[in-house]
């Protein structure tokens, strides 16, 4: 199995509820094929660097998967198919880039406790 990172941008036109339904479709896409959902994380609205449709924003989100290559090639036709999709990149991680993804979510990780204690301290 290989180690996969897809990164898709979803038109800013969406509800809040509508852009977490695309995301979930098409997390529903990788588990329906065999694939194994690692990490995902809502970027959200961010400005694009140059404007795509008519469009200067768009809602980040990035997945992190474990997979067949052959289910990249279904997730994208996926993304085609869909009209609320903008841009998207899937790349196979290797072993090094895989091992700094692991890293990147562990900071993450220890920053969103770190927060969260000093908010209950704070309370106190």
């Amino acid at each position: 199995m290989n180690h996969y990172e897809t990164v898709f941008i979803l038109t800013p036109v969406l509800s809040d509820a509508q852009m977490k339904e695309a995301v979930e479709k098409f997390a529903k896409v990788l588990t329906d094929n065999g694939a194994t959902i690692v990490n995902e994380e809502l970027w959200g609205l961010r400005k694009l660097a140059y404007p795509i449709q008519k469009k200067s924003t768009g809602f980040y989100t990035l997945i992190e998967f474990d997979g067949e290559s052959t289910i990249v090639k279904k997730l994208e036709t996926a993304f085609r198919r869909d009209e609320r999709v903008l841009r998207f990149l899937t790349f196979r991680l290797d072993k090094y880039a895989e091992e700094y993804a692991v890293k990147r979510r562990n900071l993450k990780a220890n920053k969103t406790v770190t927060v969260e204690e000093k908010v209950e301290v704070k309370e106190d």
